[in-house]
């Protein structure tokens, strides 16, 4: 039975930690490299992860600077980023992928916070969904006589208190994700 609770909860961890790359890829008004974590470079042919492409520098709060370690993938990266959802337009001066983030206009904030919400609410579904999957188990373990009734409600409230432990951590960085939106 602690077998199925360590593994509910590393799932829930593992949930939490999905949602905080979800919220890290959701643009705000400031230049990050997490921005870049979802865009996928046609580099010779294979996507490749951008990260692996290039390093990052942001000199400015709504400037990135992207140099790529192999200048002849400048074409491939700049084309990338154009295409993604992002909404931006990259320049290229040559040894660097310039891109100047534009100020992001109030109904584009509210496109964003959205978005957020449903990100964390995916998150919290999957939490829950983790913490029915376990329950389900434990109540297996119940109906086979391999553990007792109080031991298997013991095993529901730990796993309840684990769900709102984690639940609430998700809304945590979701309020922290609204008001890194909202703010001008």
């Amino acid at each position: 039975m602690s077998e199925i609770l360590s593994s509910a909860e590393q799932k829930m961890k593992a949930t939490v930690e999905h949602a905080k790359e979800e919220f890290a890829a959701i643009r705000t008004g400031r230049a990050h490299p997490a921005m870049f974590n979802k865009i996928m470079v046609d580099y010779y042919g294979s996507p490749t992860p951008l990260q692996q492409l290039a390093t990052f520098q942001v000199p400015e709060a709504r400037v990135v600077l992207i140099s790529p370690f192999d200048r002849g993938s400048m074409n491939d990266i700049e084309k990338a980023i154009r295409d993604s959802d992002l909404g931006v337009n990259p320049a290229n001066d040559g040894q660097h992928v310039r891109i100047v983030l534009p100020q992001l206009t109030e109904d584009r904030r509210k496109e964003y916070v959205k978005l957020a919400k449903s990100k964390a609410e995916e998150g919290r579904v999957a939490v829950r969904g983790n913490r029915r999957n376990a329950v389900d188990a434990v109540k297996k373990l119940e109906k086979d006589k391999e553990i007792g009734e109080d031991d298997a409600r013991g095993a529901e409230k730990h796993l309840d208190q684990l769900t709102k432990k984690y639940e609430e951590q998700i809304n945590e960085l979701f309020k922290a994700k609204e008001a890194e939106l909202i703010e001008v």
